[in-house]
This record gives C-alpha cells, sequence and structure tokens, in this order.
C-alpha cells in the first residue's frame, strides 16, 4: 500500500523539555509549517501544554528523571531518561512508522538507538548543540582522563551511526569531522531568533512596559540563558560588585534571566555581597517575554569561557539591538565582532570597566547595537537559518521514501526464470 500522507519526522530530546529547548521549539514549528507529521518524545512539562494541541504535532511525554547535580547524577538522569524514551520510539515507530528520526544532543547516548533505527531504514539526523567532552572539562576542574576519553568514544560511535548532522557553527563542525564525520553530511545551522518575535518585543505596546522592566535603574545590563557552572554568570556578579559597592555606580541594575543548577548559588552570592537591590533574577521567561526584557535593557553581557559555544543569548542580545561585552572566545568573536566589545578571557574587572565605558557613550551604544541588529536580520536570523534545516529533512524524508519503494517494486517482480 502506498503512503501518500506527508512525511513522519520524529524528534527526541533528553535534558529538558520541548517547552524549555528554543532550537528545537523553532525546529518543530519549521517543520509543521512545511506540512510534515512531527512527533517529539520529550519529557513531561507544564510548560508543554501549548504544544500538546498543535495542528500536526503530537507529543509523547515520559516522566521526568531526577536532574543529576554531579557526574554520577548525570549519568542516572540521562540513562534513566533513555530507558522511558525507547520503548516509546519503538512503540511509536509501530503504529505510524517513522521517516526520519532527529536526535537532540548531548548526551552522546543515542547510538545504539539510532544504529537499529537505520536498520530498519529510518533515517537519523543528529543535532548537536553542545559538545560533551568539552562541557565535561569546563564543569570539573581536572577532569579525569579515562572519562575525556570515553566521551570522545561516544562521540564517534554517533557519528558511525547517524545519516545526517547539524550543528551551531563551524567549530563544532570541525569537531564532529574530526570524530569521523563526512563534511558532506554535517552542515551548521546556527540558533538564531525570529525576526517576527524581536519586532514584537520592541513595538509600541511592549516597549510601553520599559520602565517597569527596568526596576527603575537608569542603566540595565542584562545576562539571559541556562545558568550551568561552565556559563560563569558569578563573573557577572563580580562584576555587578566592583561597579556598584567598589565604584559607587549604584545606578546601574543587573537583570539575569533564566534558570538552572546554578541559580539558587547565584542567588546566594547577590544576597551575600550586598547586591539585593541592585541584582534580580525575573527566571525562565517564554520567548516573547524574554525579548521583551532583553529590549528593556541597555547592554548584554556574556562571560563563557568556552571557545566552541556560540551564545544564542548573544544573538538575542544584538537582534534587539542591544551592544555585546563579553570574554574574547573563538565563537563568539565569529559572532559578534564589531556589534559589542571582546575583553581578555576571564579579567572580570576588565568586563566590569567596559560594561561602564558602553553605559556613559550612548553614541558608541547605539552604533554597535545597529551593527548586530543588521548582522541578525540579514544572516543570523532562524529564517535565514531555517531553510538550511529544512533541506536537509527534505533530502532525508525522500531518500527514505525512494528506499522503501524500491523495496516495494524488487517484491512485487516475478521471480526469475531458472533454466536447467
Amino acid at each position: 500500500m502506498t503512503d501518500n500522507r506527508p512525511p513522519h519526522i520524529a524528534a527526541m530530546v533528553q535534558n529538558v523539555s520541548l517547552a524549555d529547548d528554543n532550537r528545537l521549539c523553532k525546529q518543530v514549528e519549521a517543520l509543521c509549517s512545511a506540512g510534515y507529521r512531527v512527533t517529539v518524545i520529550t519529557r513531561h512539562d507544564d510548560a508543554n501544554e501549548p504544544w500538546r494541541n498543535r495542528p500536526g504535532l503530537r507529543l509523547v511525554e515520559y516522566r521526568a528523571p531526577v536532574d543529576g547535580a554531579s557526574m554520577k547524577g548525570h549519568l542516572r538522569e540521562y540513562v534513566t531518561s533513555l530507558m522511558r524514551q525507547i520503548p516509546r520510539l519503538v512503540q511509536l515507530h509501530v503504529r505510524d512508522r517513522i521517516d526520519v528520526l532527529q536526535i537532540c544532543q548531548p548526551p552522546d547516548l543515542y547510538f545504539p538507538a539510532t544504529a537499529v533505527a537505520r536498520r530498519l531504514g529510518i533515517r537519523v539526523l543528529l543535532d548537536q548543540r553542545d559538545l560533551m567532552p568539552e562541557t565535561f572539562a569546563q564543569r570539573y576542574a581536572s577532569a579525569p582522563a579515562k572519562a575525556m576519553r570515553v566521551l570522545h568514544w561516544l562521540e564517534r560511535r554517533t557519528q558511525a551511526n547517524v545519516d545526517a548532522s547539524v550543528t551551531v557553527n563551524d567549530h563544532l563542525r570541525d569537531r564532529l569531522i574530526a570524530a569521523g564525520g563526512r563534511p558532506e553530511r554535517i552542515h551548521v545551522v546556527r540558533n538564531g531568533p525570529v525576526l517576527d518575535r524581536l519586532d514584537r518585543a520592541r513595538d509600541a505596546e511592549h516597549l510601553a512596559n520599559r520602565t517597569e522592566l527596568r526596576r527603575g535603574f537608569p542603566w540595565v545590563v542584562t545576562w539571559a540563558g541556562k545558568m550551568g557552572r561552565q556559563d560563569r554568570v558569578d563573573d557577572v556578579i563580580r562584576a555587578a560588585e566592583l561597579m556598584v559597592r567598589e565604584w559607587g555606580r549604584d545606578d546601574v541594575g543587573f537583570m539575569l534571566l533564566g534558570n538552572g543548577e546554578c541559580l539558587e548559588e547565584l542567588q546566594a552570592m547577590v544576597e551575600k555581597r550586598g547586591l539585593s537591590d541592585n541584582v534580580w533574577f525575573p527566571g525562565w521567561l517564554p520567548e516573547l517575554d524574554l525579548y521583551r526584557h532583553l529590549a528593556a535593557a541597555d547592554i548584554g553581557v556574556d562571560t563563557s569561557l568556552q571557545l566552541e559555544v556560540t551564545p544564542v543569548k548573544a544573538m538575542e542580545y544584538l537582534g534587539v539591538g542591544l551592544p555585546l561585552v563579553a570574554y574574547d572566545v573563538q565563537e563568539t568573536r565569529r559572532l559578534a565582532e564589531g556589534a559589542g566589545v571582546l575583553v581578555t578571557p576571564g579579567e572580570t574587572e576588565v568586563i566590569a570597566l567596559e560594561l561602564i565605558r558602553l553605559l556613559d557613550n550612548s553614541a558608541e551604544r547605539s552604533r554597535l547595537g545597529e551593527v548586530g541588529s543588521e548582522r541578525v536580520r540579514l544572516h543570523l536570523a532562524w529564517e535565514r537559518q531555517s531553510e538550511v534545516y529544512l533541506s536537509i529533512i527534505a533530502d532525508l524524508a525522500g531518500s527514505r521514501r525512494r528506499g522503501r519503494r524500491l523495496v516495494r517494486e524488487a517484491r512485487l517482480q516475478p521471480d526469475p526464470v531458472v533454466h536447467q
């Protein structure tokens, strides 16, 4: 029987829910708009509710594991999620044959499932956001060599068991090639913001609330994202302490947006240093609300030292017209050079000095903001990047269907006549 329905694309995400995965949300929207049938296997989360009744989308949710807070805890979290995802993936394929399976990584633990999926004729797309060895090394001061070797081995197993990969920058692409991926099968799809949402966040209605979001401060510096140890948000608080306590700039507020494993530690750090009046934590916000808050600030800051990471927050800052002050690391420079100020990695005092310099120079802030905003609109916005993503999906789905058609045709051919 010929299946004339649109191709079925399934995605598995493990360490967050669909609602908390900004990149996957944009991919799902692009797939649904393009007419695909989409299923996402994700941990249960009340925040998923707006997605549960979206036309063309089906959620398969499982009970979320306890989030890990240590090396063993993270491994337990990942394995528990995997054990809850795999049976649901099998049941899904039996009920509604999957054409393309997208795995969202890290962690690099899906390769046994992807190997079986490929044997069943399912095309597998890897969406690699971060690199486990580098993230592990950032989180732990002395990463065990044996653990690092295992993580690199897992990367190689993953690349051996996928049909194509997408990742967020050229550094990660090179690393996936080094892990055994074929260069022609690895593509860069940056995680840029959606232009329509940026525009809505900056319209007159939303800007009317700007004073309230700024909590009355003449100047506001903002940071946004998941607060992991590798993100070094504590450096932002140290910069705030220098500016407010040591240099007397109590006219500056710091709006730290997001959540994560370090949130409570950071809140305690703010209280201990007497910064509660100047530093606040609005929490994790829906995307449009996030952009509204960013648009209400004057400068965006990023203190990550991860060489391989393209900071999504930086693209969001630039998208709403904020200049960036950040450590000068490879992918941040590629993204934001000319649209912000980059300082020597680790020099928190210089971060603080540059923040003050920019706050006191409105013309420079405006110039940098215009450069960044134009760069996002012309090159980095999701509307530009999704075209590449959808073309990869179309190729994989088409090859899957062509393969199934050839198998059916072969089965219908009469057995060859054997002459004795």
